[in-house]
């Protein structure tokens, strides 16, 4: 009889990456040459600080890794995985890789006047995010040192894993339940109002047998902390063992209502482990203040 599996969907490959793991790092890192992931802000400010984050294949920050800019700009991430670096004095657009990685990660250059604020203005933020997932901020007021933020969920403490004074990428704290959370961002001595957005939890249901040439397999996404229908996106990692049916990246919407689900399908190729991500697709919007 098929062997049925029930997974917790985080990041890219199902691995709960920990805010406990940026303190343990040094005792348990990651070797470099597994560096995949590139979270680089959306946007950045001419001339501020800034702080970007690598993860490998199980999406754990990975110290050591050489990072190269377009414009020149070379930098190492440090034992937290993460490297603060100044952001190009000329506004545009700049591209981020992973030194012997291909693909790129572009990133906005603003100018200091259009990013001036003398407070924290949140301007857009998830409808709904993942519990296990990153979540970006975007707004003004934002400290270019990652650390030098405050963000809670539910109260918890959350990990800043990117940042720059206009955008944040954010972990949620370990063990978050499903449904709405406040969040709270603070910079020094500038506190934003809080804000609300709904947390859910994705489970994955499959047959986790190796998976045989021509053989049809579904999997089954379960969202849990909302009955609204939400975006996902379902990409292929190892299409030379399986093909993802409608192409390498597949997006489709939840069902919505209590069942709420979504469908996929893989088709074998040849004998193995198929390997596929499934991520919420975020939806930014202006911030809903918290009840």
């Amino acid at each position: 009889m098929p062997r049925r599996l029930v997974l917790r969907i985080s990041l890219t490959l199902g691995v709960l990456l920990a805010a406990a793991q940026l303190y343990s790092i040094a005792q348990q890192a990651p070797a470099s040459s597994g560096a995949r992931i590139l979270l680089l802000p959306r946007r950045i400010v001419s001339g501020e600080r800034a702080t970007l984050a690598v993860l490998d294949v199980s999406g754990r920050l990975t110290p050591g890794v050489t990072v190269n800019f377009s414009n020149g700009d070379r930098l190492t991430t440090d034992v937290t995985g993460r490297a603060l670096f100044v952001a190009p004095l000329n506004p545009g657009v700049v591209f981020a890789s992973i030194e012997g990685r291909l693909g790129r990660v572009a990133t906005a250059i603003l100018t200091p006047k259009e990013a001036a604020s003398t407070s924290i203005e949140i301007s857009a933020v998830p409808q709904v995010a993942s519990v296990t997932d990153r979540f970006e901020i975007s707004g003004r007021g934002f400290c270019g040192d990652a650390d030098s933020n405050q963000v809670t969920v539910g109260s918890q403490p959350a990990l800043i894993l990117a940042s720059s004074p206009v955008s944040l990428v954010v972990l949620p704290p370990m063990g978050l339940k499903p449904g709405a959370a406040a969040v709270a961002v603070s910079c020094a001595k500038n506190v934003a109002p809080a804000f609300q957005t709904t947390f859910v939890a994705l489970e994955l249901e499959a047959d986790s047998s190796p998976l045989k040439p021509g053989e049809h397999r579904s999997l089954t996404v379960h969202a849990r902390g909302t009955i609204s229908k939400i975006p996902l996106e379902a990409r292929n990692l190892a299409p030379d063992i399986a093909e993802l049916t409608g192409g390498t990246v597949v997006k489709q919407s939840s069902s919505g209502g209590p069942n709420n689900a979504a469908q996929f399908e893989v088709v074998g190729h040849k004998r193995g482990s198929f390997l596929i991500s499934i991520r919420l697709v975020p939806l930014l919007s202006r911030p809903s203040p918290n009840p």
